[in-house]
């Protein structure tokens, strides 16, 4: 899901502008598919929006990237297909190897910098909000999210697995931690099941 970032301490690199010129005048215009940066002191307005995202339960998925806010829109049905069947499927196999499949988690230390997984398995112990650390957790792509860009984040707090799963291509990518780095493997380690199978056993959203 694409995000809104608010960042109140540095600008984006010029290379990542998303801005033009209207060919027909001196309008400045936008790319519709782009990432939005507010620079402290706060937009007007950008404390009603945050308010009304609270009101309406839109904030749930937001995540704190080193201290920036990455405002992340509702899944689509699609989205939420694909992940109600992936704890359906997942959930007997990491019962079975002694972990439990969650749904949507905070992974991180704490408020200040975190993710939000579409799912996890976790190892027995794990409790609270927040979570240092996963066996596995899951993303499900959207267009223009930032499911991949995730992945240093999660080598940092030790998530043994991967599983990213992209509902427009069909494809289960299962990637699995080795000397601090993702690397894509066939077979999970922790559970009973690999990338083709999964992809079989999941009903893909038209």
């Amino acid at each position: 899901m694409a995000p809104l970032k608010a960042r109140a301490d540095r600008p984006p690199a010029a290379s990542q502008s998303t801005r033009f010129r209207d060919p027909g005048g001196d309008r400045l215009r936008y790319a519709r598919q782009m990432r939005a940066v507010v620079l402290d002191p706060p937009t007007a307005g950008l404390d009603e929006l945050l308010e009304r995202r609270r009101r309406s339960g839109l904030d749930r998925l937001d995540e704190i990237w080193e201290g920036d806010l990455h405002m992340v829109p509702a899944p689509s049905y699609g989205h939420a297909s694909v992940e109600a069947q992936l704890l359906e499927i997942l959930g007997p196999a990491a019962r079975g190897a002694g972990l439990e499949a969650i749904g949507q988690s905070n992974l991180g230390e704490g408020e200040h910098d975190f993710r939000v997984p579409d799912g996890a398995l976790h190892r027995p112990g794990a409790t609270g909000t927040w979570h240092s650390t996963a066996a596995l957790v899951i993303e499900i792509v959207s267009p223009g999210d930032e499911s991949w860009e995730k992945l240093p984040f999660y080598a940092a707090h030790d998530v043994d697995e991967v599983l990213i799963v992209d509902p427009q291509t069909c494809v289960v990518h299962w990637l699995g931690l080795d000397a601090g780095e993702y690397h894509p493997i066939e077979q999970s380690g922790l559970i009973d099941l690999g990338p083709q199978e999964l992809a079989k056993r999941i009903t893909w959203p038209r």
